[in-house]
C-alpha cells in the first residue's frame, strides 16, 4: 500500500532524485509522517504517534518497504527523516552503554521500563525541535557544517559532531545495519549485533581444528582519501540507490565528522575520534573481499570433502586431514589460516594482498603481513595471542598432587558422611524412645489402645518408614551383608549330617528354609561380581580416555587463546600501579578525588581487564594483576591520601574496598576477591578495551561556575560537578606513537581533549569512572570553558 501511494505522488509531482522541487517534498513528507499506518506489518501494532520510538519490526518494515527492483532507494526521506526513526536514534543514544551488543531497536523495549516515551521525546525537545529536524533532513537542507565542532592542540585537529548531528549519524546507522546485516559473511565480525570479539574468538577456539599456517593482514596508517571514499560510494550503491545519503555521507567525509583510518588502533574502543557509521562503512567496503574469500573456502571444502573412518578403512592406523581454510574479519583486522602446506598458504597470501591492493586499494605492510606456523609461533590478533597446541594443554590431566587431593577429599566426605548417619540413628532412637512412652503413657490411662487421639496409626506408619530405610541401606551395604551372611550360615551345628539324623524332619525343613532365604538375601556374590564389574568397566573407560588422549595430542591442534600479559605488566607499570621491581605503588595524581571516585577508577580498569580477556586461557594471570596489584595499589593511593598506613586503610574499608554511599549503606565497586576467583568465560560480547578507562581522569574542580546541564546523552539534570579530563600520555609526558614507551597497540585519548572541563551528573561520573561508558558517549562538543 505504501509502494502505490509513493508511486501516485511521485508520478503527480514529478520527484526525482537530482532535482526534487520542494512543494512535492513537502507534500510526500506529510504523507509519511501523517499516516505511519500505511507502513506497518499486519502482525505488529500499528503506530499510534509518530514521536514514539520504534520497536524492531516496526522499523525493519519501514526499511524493507523501501525496498524494489533489488534495491533500496529513498531511504534519507522516507526512512531516516521520520520524527519516530530520529527519536529511535535518541533513545538508542542514551541507552547505548548499558546494553552493549544489543540492536539499536531491541534495546527500547529494555529503556522503556526505565525512561517512559513521552519523558524521552521532552528530554530531546528541550535541545531541539525533532520534527523540524526531520523536516530538514527530508527537504535536503540539513546543514551538516553547522552542527560540527573542531577541538585543536598543537598537532592533528579533531572534529566532533554535536548531539543533534550524532542524532542524526546514529539515525542513519540503524538504517544500514537492517539493510547489511543480514549481507555480511559469517566470519565478519566488529560493528554487528551480537558479532564482537568474543564471539570471533569462540569460532577460532570451536571451529578451527588442525592449522599448519596463519598470517594476519596489517595496513600501514590508511586513511580513506577521495579515491577510496569514491569506491566506497560505489559498493553502497550495488544494494541502495539514494543520492541524498551519497551526498550526506560525502559531507561528512569533507567536513572531518567521519574519518577512517585503517592500522590506527582506535577503531571499536570507545574513542571520541570514531564516529558512529565507521564500522558498519568497513564492513560495506570490505564486504566483496569476504565474499571472495567465502567462495573459495566453499570451492576448497567441496575439493577435499572429510572422510569418514568407514571410507579410510577401519584397521587403518593412519588419519586423513583435509585442506581446511579459515578466515576472521574484525574490522581492519584480518586472520587468514590454513591447515594445509605452506604453498597453499603463499599462494592465498598473494591473492589476498592482489585483492586489498589492487581492488580495495589499500596500503598492506607486507613485512609484518608474513606468514607464521601455528605450532611453533604466537600471532596477535584482537589484542591477544593466538597459538596451535595439543589438546592436552588445553585440558591437561590431573596431577598427582591433585589426585591425591580428591582423595583426601572423598575420604572427607564418606567420614562426613558417616557421621551424619549415626546422629540420625541416634536421633532416630531418642525420638522414638519417646513415642513409645508417649503411646504407653496413653494407653494406660485409657481401657487398652482405645483414646480420643487414635495416633497409634501413625506411629505404626513412622516405625515403618524408618524400617524400611534401614532396610534399604543394609541391603545397599555390602559389608554388612557379608557379616551377617557369615553370622548366619557359617559354623552351625545344624549343617553336620549326623546332629541333622537325630532331629526331627520339620526342624531340618525349616533349617534348611531358613538358609535358603539367608542365601537369598544375605548372599553378596552377585553384588560383588556387580561391583568388581562397575571397577573393571571404570578401569576400561580410563584406559580407552588415556589412548584417545594419547592419539589425539599425536593428531590433533586446537587454538590457544591467551592475553598478552607481558603487555598487561608493562601498562600497569607505565600508568603507575606497580614501581620498577613489580610491587604495588601508589597514584598520587589520584590523591585529589574523592573516596569512591578513587576506588570506582581502579574498578573501572580492573573490570575492563577481566572482561576483555575472560575467554582466555591464562585470565589466571590478569585475575592476579587486577586482585593484587590493582587492588593494593588502591589502597595505597588511600593510604597517601589520608596520611595513614596500608594496615589502617584495609582495616578501614576491607580489601573488598567497601564505601558508604549518600544513604550510608557500604557499597562495593571493586570486585571481591571471590568474585574474582569465580570469574571466567561468559556470555557472547564485545567488550571495551581498557584504553579509554586507564587513560583518562576526571579531576574535580573547586570553582564557583554556575549550575550547567550533565554532558551526558539527552541528560536533563543540572545538579552537576565541573570535572577537568587529564590524559594519561600527557601525565606520563609520552607519545603514544613511540611503542618503545608506550604499549603496543593500545590507543589514546585524542590530545585535543585535555585539559576540557566537562559538567557531570553523579551518574554520568560514576559511569566514566568504572568505564561503563566512555567519551563517545557523552557529548563531548558540550565542554565548558573554565580559566
Amino acid at each position: 500500500m505504501l509502494i502505490v501511494n509513493l508511486k501516485k505522488v511521485t508520478t503527480t509531482f514529478d520527484l526525482r532524485l537530482s532535482s526534487p522541487t520542494t512543494s512535492s517534498l513537502k507534500l510526500l513528507y506529510s504523507t509519511l509522517t501523517l499516516n505511519p499506518n500505511t507502513i506497518q506489518n499486519p502482525k505488529t501494532p500499528p503506530i499510534q504517534n509518530p514521536t514514539k520510538p520504534l520497536t524492531t519490526p516496526q522499523l525493519k518494515t519501514l526499511v524493507l518497504s523501501q525496498y524494489s527492483h533489488g534495491k533500496f532507494s529513498n531511504l534519507i526521506q522516507n526512512v531516516v527523516g521520520l520524527p519516530s526513526v530520529l527519536l529511535t536514534a535518541s533513545q538508542n543514544l542514551i541507552t547505548h552503554h548499558s546494553n552493549d551488543g544489543l540492536n539499536c531497536t531491541e534495546s527500547n523495549e529494555l529503556a522503556e521500563s526505565t525512561q517512559p516515551n513521552l519523558s524521552l521525546y521532552h528530554s530531546v525537545s528541550k535541545r531541539f525541535s525533532i520534527e523540524e529536524m526531520g523536516r530538514e533532513i527530508f527537504e535536503n537542507r540539513f546543514d551538516i557544517e553547522a552542527h560540527c565542532v573542531k577541538m585543536s592542540d598543537e598537532g592533528e585537529t579533531l572534529v566532533l559532531p554535536n548531539l543533534k548531528l550524532k542524532v542524526f549519524i546514529e539515525a542513519i546507522r540503524i538504517v544500514l545495519e537492517i539493510v547489511y546485516d543480514d549481507r555480511f559473511v559469517t566470519f565478519s565480525y566488529g560493528g554487528r549485533v551480537n558479532m564482537g570479539r568474543h564471539t570471533a574468538i569462540r569460532y577460532l577456539k570451536n571451529s578451527v581444528n588442525n592449522p599448519s599456517w596463519w598470517f594476519s593482514v596489517c595496513f600501514n596508517d590508511v586513511k580513506f582519501d577521495k579515491r577510496k571514499v569514491d569506491k566506497l560510494y560505489l559498493f553502497i550503491e550495488e544494494k541502495i540507490k539514494d543520492g541524498i545519503l551519497i551526498d550526506v555521507i560525502k559531507r561528512l567525509f569533507d567536513c572531518g565528522v567521519l574519518k577512517i583510518e585503517l592500522g590506527r588502533c582506535y577503531l571499536a574502543k570507545g574513542l571520541p575520534q570514531e564516529c558512529g557509521l565507521c564500522s558498519i562503512l568497513i564492513n560495506v567496503y570490505f564486504n566483496g573481499f569476504d565474499r571472495e574469500i567465502q567462495e573459495m573456502r566453499l570451492r576448497m571444502s567441496k575439493e577435499n570433502p572429510k572422510l569418514d573412518q568407514n571410507e579410510i578403512g577401519e584397521g587403518s592406523s593412519s588419519s586423513y586431514k583435509p585442506l581446511k581454510m579459515y578466515a576472521v574479519r574484525y574490522l581492519d583486522e584480518i586472520l587468514v589460516i590454513t591447515s594445509g602446506s605452506k604453498m597453499l598458504t603463499m599462494n592465498l597470501k598473494k591473492w589476498v594482498l592482489k585483492f586489498l591492493e589492487g581492488e580495495l586499494e589499500l596500503n598492506v605492510d607486507r613485512v609484518k603481513t608474513a606468514i607464521h606456523s601455528a605450532v611453533s609461533e604466537k600471532i596477535d590478533f584482537l589484542g591477544m595471542e593466538l597459538q596451535a597446541v595439543p589438546p592436552s594443554v588445553l585440558h591437561p590431566p590431573m596431577s598427582e598432587k591433585a589426585i591425591r587431593a580428591r582423595k583426601k577429599y572423598l575420604r572427607q566426605k564418606e567420614v562426613k558422611a558417616l557421621e551424619l548417619k549415626n546422629a540420625r540413628e541416634r536421633n532416630r532412637k531418642k525420638l522414638g524412645l519417646k513415642l513409645l512412652s508417649h503411646v504407653f503413657k496413653k494407653s494406660k490411662q485409657s481401657d487398652g489402645f482405645k483414646f480420643d487421639f487414635q495416633i497409634e496409626n501413625e506411629v505404626r506408619e513412622i516405625f515403618q518408614t524408618w524400617a524400611d530405610e534401614v532396610v534399604q541401606e543394609f541391603l545397599g551395604s555390602l559389608e554388612e551383608r557379608w557379616t551377617w551372611h557369615r553370622m548366619l550360615s557359617a559354623g552351625d551345628f545344624l549343617s553336620l549330617r549326623h546332629i541333622r539324623d537325630q532331629l526331627p524332619q520339620e526342624l531340618v525343613d525349616s533349617y534348611d528354609k531358613f538358609q535358603e532365604q539367608v542365601h537369598k538375601h544375605l548372599s553378596p556374590v552377585k553384588a560383588r561380581k556387580a561391583l568388581e564389574e562397575e571397577g573393571r568397566r571404570i578401569k576400561e573407560e580410563e584406559e580407552m580416555k588415556y589412548a584417545e588422549r594419547t592419539v589425539d595430542d599425536l593428531t590433533k591442534l586446537c587454538m590457544k587463546v591467551s592475553a598478552p600479559i607481558e603487555l598487561v605488566r608493562k601498562a600497569v607499570k607505565m600508568a603507575g600501579f606497580t614501581n620498577k621491581m613489580g610491587r604495588p605503588r601508589p597514584i598520587s595524581i589520584l590523591t585529589s578525588l574523592e573516596d569512591a571516585d578513587i576506588i570506582k577508577w581502579y574498578a573501572g580498569v580492573g573490570r575492563r581487564w577481566l572482561d576483555f580477556f575472560c575467554c582466555c586461557h591464562n585470565l589466571k594471570m590478569v585475575k592476579t594483576v587486577v586482585s593484587y596489584h590493582l587492588r593494593f595499589s588502591c589502597i595505597l593511593t588511600l593510604a597517601e591520601k589520608h596520611e595513614a598506613t596500608k594496615i589502617e586503610c584495609i582495616r578501614h574499608y576491607t580489601k573488598d574496598l567497601k564505601v558508604p554511599d549518600m544513604n550510608g549503606s557500604e557499597e562495593v565497586h571493586f570486585p571481591t576477591e571471590k568474585e574474582v576467583k569465580m570469574m571466567g568465560d561468559k556470555n557472547l560480547s564485545d567488550p571495551t578495551p581498557v584504553d579509554g578507562a586507564l587513560s583518562l581522569l576526571l579531576i574535580r574542580l573547586a570553582s564557583d561556575e554556575p549550575s550547567h546541564s550533565c554532558v551526558g546523552h539527552f541528560c536533563d539534570k543540572t545538579d552537576t560537578v565541573m570535572y577537568r579530563v587529564r590524559l594519561l600520555q600527557n601525565i606520563l609526558n609520552v607519545n603514544p606513537a613511540d611503542e618503545d614507551k608506550w604499549v603496543p597497540r593500545m590507543s589514546a585519548i585524542h590530545e585535543s581533549l585535555n585539559q576540557m572541563c566537562f559538567p557531570l551528573c553523579s551518574d554520568h561520573k560514576s559511569d566514566l569512572y568504572t568505564g561503563k561508558i566512555t567519551l563517545q558517549d557523552v557529548d563531548c562538543t558540550s565542554y565548558v570553558n573554565v580559566d
